[in-house]
């Protein structure tokens, strides 16, 4: 359960966020309109799309560019809260935590060679992956530092760490978290139940279940099983069996109250 006065700080966090957002948008609606006034040939940006401009509205394309900004914007959101609401839980929580030991450098070679295997089509079976990387010693030790989203530390000593990122990764993007998390293994030198690092995923774009999701890049390169938190089982294990539905609403009620002034944000480029 999120309790009141963390459910009101999550709610301030995102209200505040949602302010935010309307201020930059109206700023950068402003730089738009001028820019239209006299129509560029020429973009030091690459955004020119001359044929999408021609055959479809430009209201169109503006509401498309809100909401792909928007969209992922709001991805960092679901840091904060999950710090928020692992106060209730964890008498250690932190953002950005930086996991700044040594490695040995057998570890390091090992884990090139593991997301080598999995970038060449290997497919991925994290728990014994780490045993691969615990297991290469050696005496000659390097600093590999790896920052973690989210950290936490429950009262009996266990180790949480994550990487909070899109549901729908690219092939880059999986391999170098994987890569990550072993790093925080050879680091720590420890496995799990003491130290447990994972890819949390703040939300299932395909459905409720587990079994619903169906991105093919993450199936491939992925420990569905034991390398990812998706949805419901991150926010459990921050909070409680109900913390996803009750942070929904939280969010639910924030899109209500702030519904007329992102309406008016938006109303203001026509």
């Amino acid at each position: 359960m999120i309790h009141k006065q963390t459910r009101a700080a999550i709610k301030g966090y995102l209200e505040g966020f949602i302010d935010g957002l309307i201020e930059q948008h109206r700023s950068s609606t402003r730089k738009k309109l001028a820019q239209e006034n006299h129509k560029a040939n020429y973009s030091s940006e690459g955004i020119l799309k001359p044929f999408h401009e021609a055959i479809i509205p430009s209201e169109i394309l503006r509401v498309s560019a809100f909401e792909r900004s928007f969209s992922t914007k709001l991805g960092s959101t679901f840091e904060e809260c999950a710090r928020l609401i692992a106060l209730q839980k964890y008498p250690t929580v932190k953002r950005g935590y930086i996991a700044s030991g040594q490695m040995p450098m057998a570890a390091v070679t090992k884990i090139e060679e593991i997301i080598s295997r999995i970038n060449s089509g290997q497919r991925p079976d994290f728990p014994a992956l780490i045993i691969e990387v615990l297991n290469a010693k050696d005496t000659h030790w390097v600093k590999r530092p790896v920052i973690a989203d989210l950290y936490l530390e429950n009262e009996s000593g266990s180790r949480y760490f994550f990487e909070i990122k899109s549901p729908k990764p690219n092939k880059g993007q999986c391999l170098e978290i994987a890569e990550r998390l072993l790093r925080i293994h050879a680091i720590t030198q420890q496995n799990r139940p003491y130290v447990n690092a994972y890819f949390a995923m703040a939300y299932n774009p395909y459905g409720q279940k587990p079994e619903d999701y169906r991105h093919s890049i993450s199936l491939q390169y992925l420990d569905m099983e034991h390398e990812i938190l998706l949805g419901q089982a991150f926010w459990t294990l921050i909070g409680d069996q109900q913390t996803y539905q009750e942070l929904l609403e939280i969010y639910h009620e924030v899109g209500e109250e702030k519904y007329k002034a992102m309406m008016d944000a938006f109303m203001f480029e026509f």
